[in-house]
């Protein structure tokens, strides 16, 4: 429990740290992207989670050892490469296509668009990373399958202030809950520290982490919860898949406002 704690509050600290400085980066490079607000703000602030996603593995590396250095790489390189997608997305993304299924239908006529990149890359990314792990085929089809809706869902959350900070940290106490692997344990719940250190700024609409965030988020959701049961995923990947069928045909916005409960939950804090 004392390594928990001190895996939050230190990056936490840490994020709280280098915040202003990524804050003036892209301020002074006019990285900047109008909100559902119509203002400009600072797009692309996910880039936060690179060092932090890199001091929790070396954290990582000290207290709990090198033993557990192939978990920790593949976490680091999903992490990083899901990162490296969302920014190229944030920077030179066309929103004239959207969707996941619009993306993969401008593919199929030959025209390839940033989301489609970050789909299909993403897609790759997910096998690798459940081949990695192992298993049957069947496992790794599932993981597959985890890895690459996590990594979306978070996405398809980052449409509001603060919502997809809310998705990610209540999918995490969730996968939490149910992973059995003190690795990735620590690594999302130090994530989650620096998340929260982030939070504020995204939810007050003073900055926004684009896709670069909410890959890096996403992807460690989906990494930790293939170290669940098999029928935790199976649980898991139906709730996922269920989700992105719905965002396909309704807003996910317009469903929440509708509803009182998540209406209430999403408006916290704003």
């Amino acid at each position: 429990m004392i390594r928990v704690v001190l895996f939050l509050i230190a990056s936490y600290v840490f994020t709280i740290v280098i915040i202003p400085f990524f804050l003036s980066l892209l301020m002074d490079a006019q990285c900047l992207r109008k909100n559902y607000r119509d203002e400009s703000i600072p797009v692309c602030m996910g880039l936060i989670f690179v060092p932090a996603t890199v001091f929790i593995v070396f954290l990582s590396v000290i207290f709990v050892g090198k033993g557990n250095i192939n978990q920790l790489l593949i976490l680091l390189v999903g992490a990083l490469s899901m990162g490296l997608a969302g920014l190229v997305d944030d920077l030179l993304g066309n929103r004239s296509v959207s969707g996941l299924k619009g993306h993969l239908k401008a593919m199929l006529h030959g025209k390839l668009t940033t989301g489609g990149f970050k789909a299909a890359f993403g897609g790759v990314i997910a096998l690798l990373v459940s081949m990695l792990q192992g298993y049957s085929p069947l496992n790794i089809f599932i993981n597959t399958l985890l890895v690459a809706l996590f990594t979306n869902f978070i996405n398809l959350l980052d449409l509001r202030p603060g919502r997809a900070i809310k998705g990610f940290s209540i999918s995490a106490l969730f996968i939490l809950f149910f992973t059995f692997s003190p690795v990735h344990h620590l690594f999302l719940v130090a994530l989650l520290g620096s998340a929260l250190a982030y939070f504020p700024y995204d939810l007050k609409a003073k900055a926004m982490m684009g896709d670069t965030g909410s890959n890096i988020l996403g992807i460690s959701l989906g990494i930790a919860s293939i170290y669940s049961g098999f029928a935790v995923r199976v649980g898991f990947l139906c709730f996922l898949i269920a989700i992105h069928l719905y965002a396909e045909k309704y807003s996910l916005t317009t469903s929440i406002e509708k509803n009182k409960l998540l209406r209430y939950i999403d408006s916290l804090g704003r």
